[in-house]
């Protein structure tokens, strides 16, 4: 670049500092309209994806200009230069590099130490432009991107930089599963074609995938006896006061516990009673503080040993397993450390304030779940109330099943399981499958005259798994069942003919604020307002899916959007 041009863009670039400062500066604290606050902010948003984009470039122009190498005095002229450079001031921020000692070593520690950027950051983002801009070879020299793909993607006009930034971190940090050779480099080259075409055509969710991408490329290289040997609940000892444990379990189990904290936050389940589960809770963290609850002896159950009958407090000793040789001290275990700072909207002191005197529902979702484990297993333990089993969803596509053999089951949660794992399950107590074809209709459950029957709900939940609308992360158990056809417009409770929907997203579509839309021999989509998809396109939730199905439901969507238009599918806009 030449010196008279990369003055007027350094110059350009300080002014459009000044007119950012002045705009935030006029409507900090005026009485706008709300139009203008949403225009505000998505000019703000626009800037933002720009920045993201120009910090990637300006860490790339400080490399490969040798910038680090500046003498003092060129710094002290960038700094001289302020907020409103004149020409002159300019023209002596060009500086000049020595080959003498400098201030930094190399481009990360200019980042760090002059722009005052965290290290790991600064190398991040150098690590970054290899991926997006462009590699230096070791003879100083530069090379084409090592993700070329994503590179071009970074530039384009109409994507948002900062999921190509993601990606790229993902990628780059899976680099040694990918492998050496001319097959490391096909595969590769396929996560970024894939990772590229979430990034276009679902950005909602598309972290999320290319995430699960690279969590399936790592799994997929490790086998089955390597993860036997590490999955248990391991006793990591006492640490700042409390008790810790580490739980390392397969995909298909994790689904067992997941299940379970979901019932513990949905307060229409037994699990999830919020009167009885808050007041455990009050009762353990008032005891620990050394002031217990008040007793409740409304019944045996909970009555002291000495308020009991003899006979029944002997009997309930026999049974009670002998817990004093338990060692609840062990601090032996230094190879972990699972320390982890409180979050930063609790506030530290004053704890009974902060965790007693809250609703259940308002405590921190990592003691709501505590407080829900320990409940089952206390009741386990005594056998004071047996609760529902909690029950596990597992999906089988049966035109996969039948065409592979191989990839056809995934959980609820969409955690893809293996055919073996996927066959054991079905053999399981408390694991119920859903089997489904190509495009998610449920073959094998009926349909009720009227209303939602149990098993039809749990079919549709199992088959949908969250909310509908796109983008949308509302799990299943948290939403609504929506007749598509009103049933006092002579609708019919059939599951093909209903979807689910988080309460936000059942009311706006009453409200007309989008559509549903019931597509021939499909699953239910959305078609969201011209002001958000001027293309009008139909739109399926993928954030639920396994890359590898929200990949043919982006594709099936496309596809029926197409055939929709040109008269070739039968598609109906539910009403409001």
């Amino acid at each position: 670049m030449q010196t008279s041009t990369s003055t007027e863009a350094v110059g350009k670039l300080a002014e459009a500092r000044s007119l950012i400062a002045a705009a935030w500066a006029d409507v900090a604290d005026a009485d706008l309209p709300a139009g203008h606050a949403a225009y505000f902010a998505l000019l703000v948003e626009q800037l933002g994806q720009e920045f993201a984009r120009a910090q990637l470039f300006a860490a790339d122009l400080l490399r490969r200009t040798g910038a680090h190498q500046l003498d003092a005095d060129s710094f002290q002229a960038i700094a001289d230069a302020g907020e409103h450079p004149s020409a002159e001031d300019l023209a002596r921020a060009a500086g000049r590099t020595t080959m003498g000692r400098t201030p930094y070593k190399n481009t990360a520690g200019l980042l760090h130490n002059w722009l005052g950027i965290p290290l790991g950051t600064a190398r991040d983002r150098l690590a970054q432009t290899d991926c997006l801009i462009a590699q230096v070879t070791t003879a100083g020299h530069r090379a084409a991107p090592l993700l070329p793909q994503l590179a071009a993607e970074f530039t384009a006009p109409r994507s948002d930089p900062r999921l190509v930034l993601s990606a790229s971190r993902l990628i780059h940090g899976a680099q040694k599963d990918f492998g050496p050779g001319p097959a490391g480099q096909k595969a590769r080259a396929n996560i970024q074609a894939e990772a590229v075409a979430l990034i276009r055509e679902q950005p909602a969710t598309a972290r999320k995938h290319v995430a699960d991408l690279i969590h399936q490329l790592k799994s997929g290289k490790r086998p089955l006896g390597a993860l036997l040997s590490e999955i248990g609940l391991f006793k990591l000892g006492r640490r700042k006061g409390l008790e810790h444990y580490l739980l390392r379990v397969l995909p298909s189990q994790a689904e067992v516990v997941e299940a379970h904290l979901r019932k513990v936050d949905n307060p229409k389940t037994e699990t999830g009673n919020r009167e009885e589960l808050h007041r455990q809770a009050s009762a353990d963290l008032a005891a620990e503080n050394g002031d217990p609850a008040p007793p409740d002896w409304d019944d045996s159950e909970t009555m002291p040993d000495w308020a009991q009958d003899p006979k029944e407090a002997d009997d309930a000793a026999a049974e009670e397993p002998d817990h004093e040789d338990l060692d609840t001290d062990r601090t032996d275990h230094e190879g972990f450390d699972v320390d982890r700072e409180p979050a930063e909207d609790i506030p530290p002191a004053d704890p009974e304030a902060a965790e007693l005197l809250v609703p259940f529902e308002d405590m921190r979702p990592e003691l709501r779940h505590l407080m829900g484990l320990l409940a089952t297993l206390r009741s386990a333990r005594t056998g004071k109330r047996q609760r529902s089993a909690t029950e596990v969803g597992i999906i089988i596509d049966y035109d996969k099943m039948v065409e592979t053999g191989q990839d056809f089951a995934v959980t609820i949660t969409g955690k893809p399981i293996s055919a073996g794992e996927a066959r054991a399950a079905v053999c399981n107590a408390g694991i119920y499958p859903v089997v489904l074809n190509g495009r998610d209709r449920i073959l094998n459950l009926g349909r009720s005259q009227r209303l939602f029957s149990k098993s039809q709900a749990k079919a549709l939940r199992t088959a949908r798994r969250g909310c509908a609308f796109p983008g949308c992360t509302m799990p299943a158990e948290r939403c609504e069942l929506d007749h598509l056809d009103a049933w006092e417009k002579g609708g019919r409770t059939d599951i093909d003919r209903s979807d689910l929907y988080c309460t936000v997203h059942h009311i706006g579509r009453h409200c007309g604020l989008f559509h549903a839309v019931k597509v021939e021999g499909s699953r239910p989509m959305v078609l969201l307002p011209k002001s958000v998809d001027p293309e009008q396109r139909l739109h399926i939730n993928t954030h639920f899916l396994t890359p590898a199905e929200s990949k043919r439901a982006l594709a099936w969507a496309a596809e029926a959007t197409q055939l929709w238009k040109s008269g070739k599918l039968k598609v109906t806009i539910a009403e409001a």
